[in-house]
């Protein structure tokens, strides 16, 4: 066992913790794996929705390159928010702060990864796609981690651009441009994040507090929270009906996205009505699970739309 102390902005987190080990399972959990195989999901929307061509190899590469990048973004987020990661309940096991990986090791890995993801994207495929991958990084570490999040209650409302860029790099992998209707794409994570991350907040507000993370919640009070909740959420209904209205996804998809929009915004009425104890927190559980899945729905469906559109151009509705 060895003491390790993690210095970060001043801060320092010190402890006992087993030595680092450096093993793959601990630099490949400095990835963030869950969120990157969501950025897989919405870039691969946004390769095959982008009007044009791309050779399927290349494909595979922007796709890589993409995720990897993603991944570089947690290691340096992880790399930075060591100091609050080891006083959050939730984050408190991950490498950093349980002193599985030292900082040093962490930050390089990140700075690796993004310089390899940001080079490859340009050399294979094009340099406005990996222009736009470099800036992504960039925010999500610097703009997001470094200065929103410790900053501002709004930080996941800004800093939720960083995770609605990856369809937008893939429609720009194909297109070699940074087309007006991939914004779309864009804004349904975009406004999706802040209620999936609200919901997460209100019943881990307590986490936030403990860690001086400005969260809505933390800031304004959970009845303020919730009700954002619900209008981010209604929001989400046309915005989520955009590219049906763009033209370049069909009947199939605005059925399928007008249904789960329903639902979620039932899901964040329930949040706002039932305020008190347990049934506030199970409210909060619930809409937070159904948000993943609304979001996962939701470029399945897009997906599902184009297939019906080349194996059915008449319409099958």
């Amino acid at each position: 066992m060895s003491d390790v102390s993690i210095h970060m902005n001043g801060a320092k987190v010190a402890g006992t913790h087993p030595a680092p080990s450096d093993c793959v399972e601990d630099y490949f959990a400095l990835l963030k794996p869950r969120v990157m195989s969501l950025v897989i999901f919405t870039a691969m929307t946004g390769i095959i929705l982008a009007p044009g061509s791309i050779h399927p190899w290349l494909a595979v590469i922007a796709l890589l390159c993409i995720s990897v990048g993603a991944g570089a973004s947690g290691a340096l987020n992880m790399w930075y928010d060591a100091d609050i990661d080891a006083k959050m309940q939730r984050t408190e096991r991950r490498p950093v702060p349980a002193g599985r990986i030292v900082p040093d090791n962490a930050l390089a890995f990140g700075l690796i990864l993004a310089t390899g993801s940001v080079l490859l994207l340009g050399v294979a495929v094009n340099w406005v796609a990996a222009g736009f991958l470099a800036f992504t990084i960039f925010f999500y570490a610097v703009i997001y981690t470094i200065w929103l999040k410790r900053s501002t209650p709004q930080n996941i409302v800004i800093g939720g651009a960083a995770g609605a860029f990856p369809p937008m790099i893939g429609w720009t992998a194909v297109t070699g441009t940074i087309d007006p209707h991939s914004i779309a794409l864009f804004l349904i994570i975009f406004l999706w994040t802040p209620p999936h991350f609200w919901a997460l907040a209100l019943f881990r507000s307590q986490d936030y507090a403990n860690a001086g993370v400005p969260m809505l919640p933390v800031v304004a009070g959970l009845q303020a929270t919730r009700k954002q909740i619900l209008i981010y959420s209604i929001i989400m209904l046309p915005a989520s009906v955009l590219p049906f209205l763009l033209g370049y996804s069909g009947v199939t998809y605005l059925v399928g996205a007008c249904i789960l929009g329903a639902v979620l915004v039932w899901r964040a009425w329930a949040v706002y009505r039932d305020r008190a104890g347990e049934d506030g927190h199970r409210a909060a559980k619930r809409l937070f699970g159904f948000s993943i899945l609304y979001l996962f729905l939701i470029y399945l469906l897009l997906l599902a739309d184009r297939a019906v559109t080349l194996f059915f151009p008449g319409g099958v509705l």
